[in-house]
C-alpha cells in the first residue's frame, strides 16, 4: 500500500439530492465545517436531481455564503445513479467523498476515511450494520439480491455497502472512463477494483421528511444491477431448457412404453393441456428475460448522455494545471 501520511489532499464531496431542501440547510454547513478541518482545498458539490421543492432557492442562498459550495441542477429527474455520475464528473479533488442528502451518513466518519486513505487505501467504503429503517420484506429482498448478483460472478459486490465512501482520484478517473449509460454504481465501484477498506457504520435517523427511494425504486435498481453485472438469468434459462427437454423426452418414452404395455393409445387430456400451458409460460418468461437484456442494449447503443445540467452555481476547486491545459483541445473536439 502507498503511504500518503504527509499529504494534505484537495477534497471533493458529492451529494445527490432530490426534494431535500429542508435537510440541505442543516447538513451542508456541518459537512463544510468538517471538510475545512481536513484540508484548505475543498469543494462540496450538490447535484439537484430535478427537485420539485425549494432546493434551488436554498442552494442559491448557501452558495452565496459558502464559496467552496457548488450547485449543479439537472434538467429533469434522471435518477440517483446519473446524479452521482454528474457529481463525480464535476469533481476536481485528489480525494472524493460520496454521501446522501438525508443526513443518515455520519459526517464524523469523514476524518476516519481520510486516515485510511493516508494509510494507502484507494477506496474506503462504509458498510451499514442494520436496516431498521426498512421493512422486513425490503431487507429480505436486499439479501436475496446480493446473493443473486454475486452468484457465479468474479466481481463480488459487498453486501450492505452503499454510496457512502471515499475514493482516490485514480479510482474516480477509472469510473469516469466507463461508458455505459445504465449505471449501477455499487457494481461499478466493485468492478474497477483498487485497494479497498471497509468500515462499519450505524445509519443515523433521517434528518427530515421520508425517503423518496422506496420498495419500487429498490426493485428497479436491483433489476438494473442484475442485468448489468450478471448473466445468471440467461444461464438459468439454458439449464431450464435442458431440464425440460430431458423431462419431455422421458415423458415421451413413457407414453410409448405405456402404449405397448397397457394398450392406451391417447394419454389424458388434462396432461396435454397442463403441459402446453406450462411450456408456454416458460417460453414467455424466457422471452421476457431476453427482452430486458435487449432493452438495455437498445439504451446503450443510442448513446444518449446520462444526464443534462441546466444550471451551475459556484466555482469549486480550480482545475489542475495538466487538466486545464487540455481543455481547449477537448472543446475543439466536441
Amino acid at each position: 500500500m502507498i503511504s500518503r501520511s504527509n499529504r494534505s489532499p484537495s477534497i471533493s464531496c458529492v451529494i445527490p439530492a432530490f426534494n431535500e431542501a429542508r435537510n440541505l440547510g442543516v447538513l451542508i454547513p456541518h459537512i463544510l465545517q468538517t471538510l475545512s478541518a481536513l484540508t484548505d482545498q475543498r469543494e462540496l458539490i450538490v447535484v439537484d436531481d430535478g427537485s420539485r421543492d425549494d432546493t434551488t432557492a436554498v442552494m442559491q442562498a448557501l452558495c452565496a455564503s459558502h464559496p467552496d459550495l457548488v450547485y449543479l441542477k439537472l434538467s429533469r429527474n434522471f435518477g440517483k445513479e446519473p446524479a452521482l455520475t454528474a457529481g463525480i464528473d464535476a469533481t476536481r479533488g485528489e480525494v472524493v467523498y460520496l454521501m446522501d442528502a438525508d443526513g443518515q451518513h455520519p459526517v464524523d466518519l469523514l476524518p476516519e476515511m481520510l486516515s485510511k486513505w493516508r494509510q494507502g487505501s484507494d477506496v474506503v467504503y462504509a458498510v451499514r450494520q442494520t436496516r431498521d429503517d426498512q421493512s422486513g420484506l425490503q431487507v429480505s429482498l436486499t439479501g436475496l439480491f446480493y446473493k443473486m448478483v454475486n452468484f457465479g460472478n468474479r466481481v463480488k459486490i459487498p453486501a450492505n455497502a452503499g454510496d457512502f465512501r471515499l475514493m482516490d482520484r485514480k479510482v474516480v478517473n477509472a469510473l469516469k472512463s466507463l461508458p455505459e449509460r445504465n449505471r449501477f454504481m455499487k457494481g461499478l465501484y466493485a468492478w474497477v477494483g483498487f485497494n479497498s477498506t471497509a468500515i462499519d457504520y450505524q445509519p443515523l435517523p433521517r434528518a427530515d421528511g421520508k425517503s423518496n427511494f422506496g420498495l419500487r425504486g429498490s426493485l428497479s435498481l436491483a433489476l438494473t444491477g442484475i442485468l448489468a453485472f450478471s448473466i445468471a438469468p440467461l444461464r438459468a434459462l439454458t439449464v431450464t431448457g435442458l431440464a425440460l427437454s430431458a423431462l419431455a423426452l422421458g415423458y415421451g418414452a413413457w407414453v410409448v412404453l405405456d402404449y405397448f404395455i397397457s394398450g392406451i393409445a391417447v394419454p389424458g387430456y388434462a396432461t396435454i393441456v397442463v403441459g402446453m400451458m406450462f411450456f408456454s409460460g416458460i417460453q414467455l418468461l424466457s422471452i421476457g428475460i431476453l427482452a430486458e437484456y435487449v432493452g438495455r442494449i437498445y439504451e446503450e447503443v443510442k448513446r444518449r448522455p446520462s444526464y443534462l445540467i441546466s444550471q451551475r452555481e459556484g466555482a469549486g476547486l480550480a482545475l489542475p494545471a495538466t487538466a486545464a491545459a487540455t481543455v481547449p483541445l477537448q472543446a475543439s473536439l466536441l
